[in-house]
């Protein structure tokens, strides 16, 4: 299999190689769909503790990780069922989070899979810090993602440290083995050298740094696209701090970055990297947006992140319903591109980065489910939908990818990227409650006051 994701920098696409306790008994996929007149209450709390499965019954045993991917059919064409994905893993820390405030699991039985987690993390191999996009579940080691990205992957790192931020937070006031977990958790999160990876001073950040390859990578971390967060984590820094001026020119562009397109009548606000007419795939509007609130937050360029993303889901969502291809279940209750397994010519499984002007009729779950805070009766009209349609459903809630164009196409498939974000971003929408853990963090605090964000949310000024 390869894995195929959109190139952030350019409008080419690159291309590279690509149980424990139970929550419940694993069910066969007509048992998931449930009845119409479940709440919608009732819905929510369905998929999320779904989506939880992924990271609690279905984790690599060694590490407690998530997996790269989890495959119902067990058959997995690359050997790699024991390689843990580190962004994926840090937005499973959040959605196990969500799973002990809600009450699917308990509150011990987290913190003892959590302080595993920490355990392996902090003897798995670093780079100036940073862990590489895969690792060996199995022994720690870095598993290459592509011949020359066998180092440290620096916006992966971002994602899976918010998740270590979240989880600090959430414990750090706990019992005697709470405190001990989330000591785990500060000692990992200052370890990180963000300021390495400028490159010996540059003022940007950079993607990827090898051991072995250096800086050939060569990939810097330009806006408009999934990786603000790096920056804010970079910024936030009480070791190996950036300042505001590597943000001002790196993500920024020096403020070129700024777009005063339109589409369907929304503003873009920003040039998303090779996507400027409709926007890049929504998990631009995702992945960063774990932690970091949008909502009413600013800075010198941007007057709310929260319309910036709304804006972008918006016109996925009007793009669909438009339907130009005339793909065939397109439509208000059936919506969303973004990253995610995919339908290849033949009709084999793929991977791709979908977007409306990479669309081929693949509709991946995690698009809507994961928009909930921006489009809260989009989403819900989807996830009701969606359930409705028992091919669907598997054992972790909806598959990554589906096509009823491609009579009723599905893998029985799941990938921890996708699916570890419906949970915690459901739960933003519900209740805000990773924004807070996230957004009262101190450091965060002093960082967004750094690269001048403000929040009176939070009190950010």
């Amino acid at each position: 299999m390869k894995r195929i994701i959109l190139s952030i920098a350019a409008t080419s696409l690159l291309i590279v190689s690509c149980k424990n306790s139970q929550i419940s008994k694993q069910e066969s996929p007509q048992k998931s769909v449930v009845k119409s007149n479940i709440t919608d209450q009732q819905l929510m709390d369905k998929v999320q503790k779904d989506a939880l499965k992924y990271f609690w019954d279905y984790a690599e045993p060694n590490s407690m990780l998530g997996r790269e991917r989890y495959h119902e059919d067990n058959i997995y064409p690359d050997n790699d069922k024991h390689v843990i994905t580190t962004g994926g893993s840090g937005f499973g820390l959040a959605t196990i989070l969500v799973g002990v405030e809600r009450g699917f699991i308990s509150r011990k039985d987290a913190v003892k899979r959590l302080t595993t987690a920490m355990d392996f993390l902090a003897k798995a191999d670093r780079h100036k810090g940073a862990w590489s996009h895969w690792i060996n579940g199995e022994t720690g080691k870095t598993v290459p993602f592509g011949k020359k990205d066998n180092g440290g992957d620096l916006v992966e790192t971002a994602f899976l440290t918010t998740g270590i931020i979240q989880v600090r937070e959430y414990f750090k006031n706990g019992n005697a083995e709470e405190k001990a977990l989330a000591k785990k958790c500060d000692e990992l999160w200052k370890g990180i050298q963000w300021n390495w990876y400028t490159k010996g001073g540059e003022k940007v950040l950079y993607w990827y740094w090898s051991p072995e390859y250096q800086w050939e990578m060569n990939f810097p971390l330009e806006g408009y696209n999934e990786c603000l967060i790096t920056y804010i984590l970079a910024a936030s820094s009480p070791t190996y701090s950036i300042d505001a001026e590597t943000y001002e020119k790196g993500w920024t562009r020096n403020g070129t970055y700024l777009s005063d397109r339109e589409k369907y009548g929304l503003p873009m606000y920003v040039k998303h990297n090779g996507a400027e007419e409709y926007g890049g795939p929504l998990f631009w509007a995702q992945y960063s947006y774990i932690g970091l609130d949008p909502t009413n937050l600013s800075d010198k360029l941007i007057k709310n992140y929260f319309d910036l993303n709304k804006n972008q889901v918006l016109i996925d969502y009007k793009y669909c319903v438009e339907n130009p291809k005339q793909w065939k279940g397109y439509g208000p209750n059936y919506w969303g591109l973004t990253a995610g397994y995919s339908r290849n010519k033949d009709g084999s499984v793929g991977y791709d980065a979908h977007f409306p002007q990479n669309d081929h009729g693949v509709i991946t779950s995690t698009a809507a489910l994961s928009s909930f805070p921006y489009t809260p009766k989009e989403s819900m009209d989807f996830l009701r939908f969606i359930y409705s349609k028992p091919e669907f459903i598997g054992s972790a809630g909806p598959y990554d990818a589906t096509s009823i164009h491609y009579n009723n196409w599905t893998t029985p498939r799941y990938l921890a990227i996708d699916q570890g974000t419906i949970s915690p971003m459901i739960e933003n929408y519900r209740t805000g409650f990773l924004w807070k853990l996230f957004m009262n963090a101190p450091e965060i605090q002093k960082g967004l006051k750094k690269l001048s964000f403000k929040s009176e949310k939070y009190n950010i000024k």
